[in-house]
């Protein structure tokens, strides 16, 4: 997720909120149907699913038909708890179904079978059905809600993540993240996203010859869904069982960061429901909220070994308000004692903030020594020729190549830090 900085705010930031419809009335002007009292407006993200791009995504990937199937089985749900068993399975099935075409189980259209954007479109197509959809039995904003909620963990792998049992295997957790900026470019694929379903219940065999079991997941570009926990939900069950995690998401241009400082602090910009958030990081028991929480991946062997194509830096950057200032400052070498935060190493978006609530989690915990951090992917570029969104192609053999080739150095980076 590309680095944003305190000094670039100075752009407009937008602050519309996401309004939901009034419950519609019924057709002798009286009270609203309970029926479809709860129904809700289409969100932001699920407005984009009518441009070419998307739909041709969904098309090529072989995705087209599941949120038309998702309807057909809503329809005939006829309570709520039947209701929430088929948004539990179709979500599930649909996290299975991306997870084995990336793996090439179940590959379906011409797309390269590493392409994360199907999952991402599919999930949003499947999420309009749900607010939508007009059950015979009542169902309210709250129970919509939780509806929604059940199919977005479902779908991104959150409530699905299983190590086996015994001794002798290392457990890792990876995260990813769903692509974003896309009023920039629609066609847009996240490489954190595409790694998470390449990685998801996979093995490795450490440098010392020990089996690793890789399990991910993948979070919403959404700052409100992060201020309601959805990171710490995922993973306060899991940190205490895992011998290393890392967040990972899309940085900079050319190359690999591994983050060495998390600060709390949301910088502005938009997400992908066009909203902004500047405020310190909202976390659980605020009072004891640090500023700054530290990586404790073994960057030095990470940043030493041969990981694959892309330069792989520690960055220690973070821009800060000295204590006793009122101006934010750009340090190179990490933050001063009883600084401000305003940019970790991976900025103030989201990237940054991931980290920040995983490490802060892992702290909170007691788990001083779990090695975990943050993992910035270099930028995944379309290929020359291909740079226009308005002209351009969905794909490409440079834009795949660049792809799969972040996803094995991904691989390789975590292999190198499950040896240590």
């Amino acid at each position: 997720m590309s680095r944003i900085r305190h000094a670039s705010l100075g752009l407009a930031l937008i602050t519309a909120s996401l309004v939901l419809t009034s419950p519609p009335a019924s057709a002798d002007g009286g009270a609203p149907d309970a029926r479809t009292a709860g129904a809700t407006a289409g969100t932001v993200e699920e407005a984009r699913l009518d441009r070419a791009a998307p739909q041709e995504i969904l098309r090529r990937g072989g995705f087209d038909s599941v949120a038309p199937e998702f309807a057909r089985a809503l329809a005939g749900a006829a309570s709520p708890e039947e209701a929430e068993r088929t948004v539990v399975r179709h979500g599930a099935r649909l996290w299975k179904d991306a997870v084995d075409r990336a793996q090439g189980r179940r590959v379906r259209g011409d797309l390269s079978r590493d392409d994360d954007r199907p999952l991402y479109w599919a999930r949003l197509a499947m999420t309009r059905e749900l607010r939508s959809w007009q059950p015979e039995f009542a169902l309210d904003e709250a129970g919509r809600a939780r509806l929604l909620d059940r199919l977005e963990r479902a779908s991104r792998g959150q409530d699905s993540i299983r190590y086996p049992a015994g001794q002798g295997v290392k457990r890792i957790l990876m995260t990813g993240f769903d692509p974003f900026t896309l009023d920039r470019d629609v066609r847009i694929s996240n490489p954190s996203g595409a790694t998470a379903l390449a990685l998801d219940g996979t093995w490795i065999r450490t440098a010392d010859g020990r089996l690793a079991r890789i399990e991910t997941a993948v979070f919403p570009v959404r700052w409100q869904d992060f201020t309601e926990g959805t990171v710490e939900r995922t993973l306060r069950d899991q940190l205490p069982k895992v011998d290393l995690f890392t967040t990972v998401s899309q940085g900079r241009v050319g190359r690999f960061d591994i983050e060495r400082f998390n600060g709390a602090w949301r910088g502005g910009f938009p997400d992908n429901e066009n909203l902004s958030r500047m405020e310190t990081v909202p976390v659980a028991d605020p009072a004891g909220r640090p500023q700054w929480t530290v990586t404790t991946l073994p960057y030095r062997a990470i940043v030493a070994a041969d990981t694959g194509r892309f330069p792989v830096y520690d960055n220690t950057a973070v821009t800060e308000i000295p204590a006793g200032a009122s101006a934010p400052v750009a340090r190179p070498d990490g933050p001063t004692p009883d600084s401000t935060a305003r940019a970790g190493g991976g900025g103030n978006y989201l990237s940054n903030e991931i980290a920040y609530r995983a490490t802060l989690l892992r702290d909170r915990l007691g788990l001083p020594d779990l090695p975990g951090g943050h993992v910035h992917t270099p930028v995944l570029q379309f290929g020359a020729g291909n740079t226009d969104p308005a002209t351009g192609a969905v794909t490409d053999p440079e834009f795949v190549r660049n792809r799969l080739d972040i996803i094995a150095q991904v691989r390789a980076v975590i292999g190198v830090a499950a040896s240590r």
